[in-house]
């Protein structure tokens, strides 16, 4: 038999019965338009991490207090006892492997102007803290040497502020109760969505010393700074310099358990979130994967089905001279024939799923856009061919194997 009248008979066996073949197909399709589905959420979200990190720098590196860092919080009382003082701090700039250092502290309360009032993420910390973050301002300026120095009541505020307390309008000059000050509003910074999966435009920012004399401690929340010039050596200067100062041994297999501070670089956050959404990624597409099973279950059902239905054809076929292993390919094709059916039909549905998704979340986190993983897709294709061609052995073997005079004979 020849190759195009295989997929001619194929054909007109998955046609004949669209119904049937339709359902048949469904878990073939929702197995692969789920794998492209959750692949291409991947992908996309690998975009958003690259873009988080960007926006950080390329040298850029925090350090927290206790142990757990920001998902954690510290693990230190700050009551009892001060894990990174302002000494701390200053003592970190005669380190030459790091530079730009900006302490933070933070600063929750209420913002108010007139009768309008949010609760923005607002932090006290020094000019270096722009610079780490690449902020950027619209309009006015943003704090310097001089306001740190002279401890002055001014404030930098994100677009998100702008909205809430002057509905757009010009803020700059524009005095904001905070606690039990005012603060002069001098820079609006350029607009930038999230950082790290929060709204980083729904913040202000305050000089350091003004922040320290409102707080009146001498402990930060956290730090911001830069590699010179590699990650690695950075890292193990300021542990090395740290476990001095406090007086920390650590443990003989290198671990930092004893330690009362956290160092991160943007590498090892970028990692840590690439390795979370692959993580997620591949068990999601693990779980859509057995939709692939039951899919290839049913093909075999209903190929068993067709074998049956069908057994006065092939043994007319047998009569006329057609071989075992034309009826093999025959029942292979139209097996794999619908599985590929509905993988194209997977694909297309897991990319219309896709793009819906990211048309909403891009709402927002505005770096997630719309990606294709071509590679998925095409995995994809083959996995749905391969289960037809795995499930659709027996069959096919079956129907080879039947008898031409009682198969003419079947009723």
């Amino acid at each position: 038999m020849h190759v195009q009248d295989l997929f001619k008979t194929a054909t007109t066996g998955v046609t004949v019965n669209k119904g049937r073949s339709l359902l048949t197909m469904l878990g073939i399709i929702i197995g692969v338009g789920s794998v492209v589905l959750m692949t291409g959420v991947g992908k996309s979200m690998e975009g958003v991490i690259l873009g988080q990190i960007s926006i950080l720098g390329p040298k850029s590196m925090a350090l927290w207090p206790g142990n757990q860092g920001p998902e954690g919080g510290p693990s230190t009382a700050r009551s009892d006892f001060d894990a990174l003082s302002i000494d701390d701090i200053e003592a970190l700039r005669s380190l030459t492997t790091i530079t730009s250092i900006a302490p933070i502290i933070q600063m929750p309360g209420a913002a108010r102007y007139g009768r309008e009032e949010m609760t923005p993420s607002t932090v006290g910390s020094t000019p270096e803290f722009y610079q780490n973050q690449t902020l950027e301002v619209t309009a006015g300026r943003l704090h310097d040497q001089s306001d740190e120095e002279a401890a002055r009541a001014v404030v930098v505020i994100g677009s998100d502020v702008v909205e809430e307390l002057f509905f757009g309008g010009n803020p700059i000059g524009k005095r904001i109760d905070f606690g039990d000050r005012k603060f002069t509003v001098i820079g609006v910074l350029k607009p930038v969505g999230t950082q790290f999966f929060q709204n980083a435009d729904n913040r202000m920012i305050i000089p350091f010393n003004t922040a320290q004399a409102l707080k009146r401690r001498n402990y930060i929340d956290m730090v911001t700074f830069q590699a010179v010039d590699d990650f690695v050596v950075a890292q193990r200067d300021v542990e090395s310099f740290l476990r001095q100062r406090h007086g920390i041994i650590p443990p003989a297999d290198g671990s930092t358990e004893n330690d009362d501070f956290l160092v991160r670089t943007a590498e090892q956050a970028a990692d840590t979130l690439s390795t979370v959404s692959m993580g997620l990624t591949v068990f999601i597409t693990m779980i859509a994967a057995v939709s692939l099973v039951v899919g290839g279950i049913g093909i075999m059902n209903i190929m068993l089905v067709a074998v049956t239905e069908r057994t006065r054809e092939i043994g007319l076929r047998k009569a006329v001279g057609a071989r075992k292993r034309d009826i093999l390919r025959q029942f292979l094709i139209e097996s794999v024939y619908l599985t590929l059916i509905g993988g194209i039909i997977g694909v297309a549905g897991g990319l219309f799923f896709s793009y819906l998704i990211a048309l909403v979340v891009h709402r927002v986190l505005d770096r997630y856009l719309f990606a294709v993983n071509p590679a998925s897709i095409v995995m994809a294709l083959f996995m749905a061919a391969g289960t037809g061609l795995l499930f659709g052995i027996y069959p096919a073997k079956r129907a080879a194997e039947l008898s031409p005079m009682e198969a003419l004979r079947y009723e």
